[in-house]
């Protein structure tokens, strides 16, 4: 089953890994206080899919592409029926959603480079970044 995620564009310092997805829709959104990313001013958020057979191999070039400078604003994640990928700059978590206490883990990590706790809430059943 493929992989369904969002990833955004402003967080990459190598955009190249967007021409390995299918993006399927592609919002742009105000970066606001909120955000806590105050060099940038907006977020382009591309809602893509990813091949189950390719998702490793994303994860991969997602954590090395994340914005170096500022890896402790950024993750991204994809996520079918049986896994959720939660990349950092350096870092992938591959969660069996059949043990969603690894979310845990991830979260935790998350805070400690400084993300935001709000923004690394995960959960099994939340919807991919509806907006």
């Amino acid at each position: 089953m493929d992989y369904t995620g969002v990833i955004i564009e402003e967080s990459l310092d190598d955009k190249e890994v967007l021409k390995h997805v299918r993006i399927t829709n592609t919002n742009i959104e105000e970066a606001t206080p909120k955000h806590r990313t105050p060099w940038i001013n907006q977020w382009t958020l591309h809602t893509v899919e990813i091949t189950e057979d390719k998702a490793k191999e994303i994860a991969e070039q997602l954590s090395r592409s994340l914005d170096k400078d500022h890896a402790n604003a950024w993750y991204a994640d994809f996520k079918n029926e049986n896994y959720h990928y939660i990349i950092y700059r350096g870092k992938i978590f591959q969660i069996d959603l059949k043990n969603p206490v690894l979310y845990k883990e991830a979260s935790k990590y998350g805070v400690s480079i400084g993300i935001p706790d709000y923004q690394v809430d995960f959960a099994p059943d939340d919807k991919v970044w509806e907006r």
